[in-house]
């Protein structure tokens, strides 16, 4: 078992997910959240399982500003915690969407372009996250894998009717290809 320090997180059996706030000979004082601040003594490490190091661990603090941003940005990436910017298309900038009902006794309701472009730009980034987490989960079958990426992208195609918002046409919806393209 890799060493508990300070800042560590650990998942302790009666307890649950704790941070260690200090380490001393004869305990580790944990720091359970609402249940407090508890005294563990080391004797008892059969019932700590260590959840991950403290982020100083992870990067060494002789490390340059330039590394740092480096390793960063590549676990943001890697878990798409970083959103691309995504233009929306000229013609439609402070424009809205009104949605008017059949009955004229309802009351219209009016979008700002700029907020339903946003949620659409959402949605894609969402759908994508999840073809990520597909790709990577060990375990699932390759079939079964197919048969989601395919459904994922019969809902990018359903989709395409949104990309007259885009700008650019390298961030649009793209569903499934006929066999005449």
């Amino acid at each position: 078992m890799e060493e508990i320090t300070s800042g560590c997180l650990i998942r302790h059996d009666i307890y649950g997910k704790g941070k260690v706030v200090h380490v001393d000979e004869s305990f580790y004082k944990i720091d359970f959240g609402v249940k407090g601040i508890i005294d563990i003594a080391t004797r008892n490490i059969d019932k700590i399982t260590l959840l991950s190091a403290p982020v100083n661990n992870i990067i060494p603090s002789d490390a340059d500003e330039d590394t740092i941003t480096e390793v960063l940005t590549r676990i943001l990436e890697k878990y798409n915690a970083t959103q691309e910017v995504v233009p929306m298309g000229d013609k439609w900038e402070g424009g809205k969407i009104i949605l008017q009902p059949a009955n004229p006794s309802l009351k219209s309701k009016e979008i700002p372009m700029e907020v339903f472009f946003h949620k659409i730009v959402m949605l894609r980034d969402r759908l994508r996250v999840l073809e990520q987490q597909i790709n990577s989960n060990g375990k699932m079958s390759d079939e079964e894998k197919v048969n989601l990426q395919q459904y994922i992208t019969r809902c990018y195609g359903s989709l395409t009717t949104f990309n007259i918002l885009f700008k650019n046409n390298d961030q649009v919806f793209t569903g499934e290809k006929s066999a005449n393209s």
